[in-house]
């Protein structure tokens, strides 16, 4: 085998516990797992896996990407601003709302970088993309800046 792709994953046959875990589990993923376990906060591995998973969505476009942001639950994204070379995205209602708020942590880099991977495969073009708010930090959403 080769590896999975996107659509392997909509692939579940889970008669009783169906096809959705509780967001705990993917925040103890996430932020402890690999934020508090690996070295710098496992910002490396989260940027490679995040470009991984951006390269392989089913996605052709900005909006289709936005779009499926919403559809896999992981936040309600919208663009802030944009013009030729730069775009903000704020991300509401992200995986990382409600837990304590942590002074100048930011945490959503996984997501940045599911983006980035996507963005720069659809445009055929190096994208990068940062986090530049966090809920985590206090702000009232995530907020991210994508160079094209």
């Amino acid at each position: 085998m080769n590896g999975f792709t996107f659509e392997d994953m909509k692939k579940i046959d889970r008669k009783e516990l169906g096809d959705t875990v509780p967001l705990e589990l993917f925040r103890t993923i996430r932020l402890i797992g690999m934020y508090q376990a690996l070295p710098l906060g496992g910002k490396g591995t989260t940027l490679t896996i995040g470009r991984k998973i951006g390269e392989s969505l089913p996605v052709d476009s900005l909006e289709e990407l936005l779009r499926l942001f919403e559809d896999l639950r992981i936040g309600k994204p919208r663009i802030i601003q944009q013009d030729n070379n730069d775009i903000r995205i704020a991300v509401d209602d992200c995986f990382c709302k409600g837990l304590p708020v942590q002074d100048e942590k930011m945490v959503c880099d996984l997501e940045g970088a599911i983006m980035e991977g996507a963005l720069t495969r659809i445009m055929n073009r190096r994208v990068t993309v940062k986090e530049v708010k966090c809920n985590i930090n206090g702000d009232e959403y995530c907020e991210y800046e994508v160079r094209l």
